[in-house]
Order: C-alpha cells, then structure tokens, then sequence
C-alpha cells in the first residue's frame, strides 16, 4: 500500500445543454467494518474487506475558475450542533444540511452536474459498473519498532557468536564522509515510527455493491483499523 499523491485520470466528455460536462469521478466517505471471505462461483475462497460507504452529502462545489481546481466536498455523519462550530454549522446549513463530522473532496476531471445538498450513496459505483477502487485511510500504527518489523531485515546470524544482537540492524555506514564530517545519510532504514501514516490500496477490486445497508465489499486488505475512516474512490483503470 503506497502512494502519497493521487493520480489524475482523463477527462470522459459529453455535450449537455452546448457544455461540456465531464462524468463524475466516484467517490463516498466511508468506515472500515472488518475482514471476512467469501466463496466465488468456482467455489474458491476469496479474503474481502467490508466498508459502509455513505451516504455523503454535498456541501460544497469547488470550480477552476473560483479555487483553481474541480472537486466535490462531501460530509459523512451527522455532528452534534454543540460539539461542532458556527462556521461549520453555517456551511452546512447552505446545502440544506447539518453540521457534518467528517469533511473530505473528491478530485474532478471537470465540472459536474451535482448541486449543493445533492446525498450520494454507494449506488453511484453500482451504477457506473466499477470494478475497480482506491482506498485511502490512516495505516495502523506500530509504534517504534526495530528493523526487523519496520523494514523486513533478517537480522543477525542465530549462531554461537552472535551475543544478543540477533535483530539489530548491523553496520549503518557511518565513516564515510559526506563533506560535513562523519554522519550517515538521509533516508537510512532505521528503526523508528511504524505505521500511522495516510496511504493508498491501490486498484483493488469491487466485489460486490450492497445499496440496502450502504456496504461495499472489496478484496483484499485496506488501510487501516476496525471503525477507521476511509475514502473509497473510483480507481484509475476503472
């Protein structure tokens, strides 16, 4: 699971009223349930991950010609009006909403035709035929750890003349000078933070669309813990 930035896809045109209007890149804010498998039609097993998506609601719709770039700001889960604050309620209040605990934006190719307070659902990805999605969430944290967890070393020799030092991690290079006197270099895997970090499962497969319960099942492992946040996107090839 990697990636920092996310991608941008090409546009997909189509002529509504003399506009050009690009087809919406899906995505829905959603949590992460848990883990299970299910069975194939061949009767294979398959791991799949369990995500309740949505529904969101639109709160705002960010354009090239006001914010430089296209997007749709979604809120998912309704806040307690005391728990939140009057700028976020009024923002709300403009789509015909209230307040929001969580805000996230979908990056688009163009302009859309939602409007504001428009509630999507995981229907959109039914309905579009996705198979395929990019998952983005907060990894789960580790906390320190040695090298042989945070970077997969094999350690030291488990002979007899390795006294207690089986999974440090060696030699780190130290002597060599880098015009600034003996120091090792930048981006050297050391032990350190592990996990706790905003990444991306990339192109992993839609399985299948629950539109009743607002779940989608996907394949394969996400980023992150039981009851995290995540966003579920439409992936690059679709």
């Amino acid at each position: 699971m990697i990636a920092r930035q996310e991608p941008s896809e090409g546009p997909l045109a189509c002529g509504v009223s003399g506009l050009s209007v690009f087809a919406m890149k899906k995505g829905l804010i959603g949590r992460k349930l848990g883990m299970t498998r299910i069975y194939n039609e061949a009767g294979e097993m398959m791991p799949v991950t369990v995500i309740e998506a949505g529904p969101c609601t639109v709160l705002q719709i960010r354009t090239a010609e006001t914010d430089g770039y296209d997007a749709l700001q979604l809120g998912f889960e309704d806040a307690r009006p005391h728990r939140s604050t009057k700028p976020l309620i009024g923002h709300a209040a403009a789509a015909g909403t209230g307040p929001k605990r969580v805000l996230r934006e979908v990056r688009q190719d163009g302009p859309t035709d939602h409007a504001v307070g428009d509630v999507l659902t995981v229907g959109l990805f039914e309905e579009g035929q996705i198979k395929h999605v990019d998952v983005t969430g907060v990894s789960k944290g580790r906390g320190f750890s040695g090298v042989m967890r945070r970077h997969g070393f094999g350690g030291q020799r488990a002979s007899h003349g390795v006294e207690r030092k089986h999974r440090s991690p060696g030699s780190i290079g130290g002597s060599a000078p880098l015009g600034r006197g003996r120091s090792v270099r930048k981006g050297k895997r050391m032990p350190g933070q592990f996990g706790n970090v905003r990444c991306t499962a990339r192109n992993q497969i839609l399985v299948s669309v629950d539109a009743e319960k607002n779940l989608l099942v996907i394949r394969g492992s996400v980023p992150g813990h039981n009851g995290g946040l995540v966003l579920v996107r439409e992936s690059v090839i679709g």
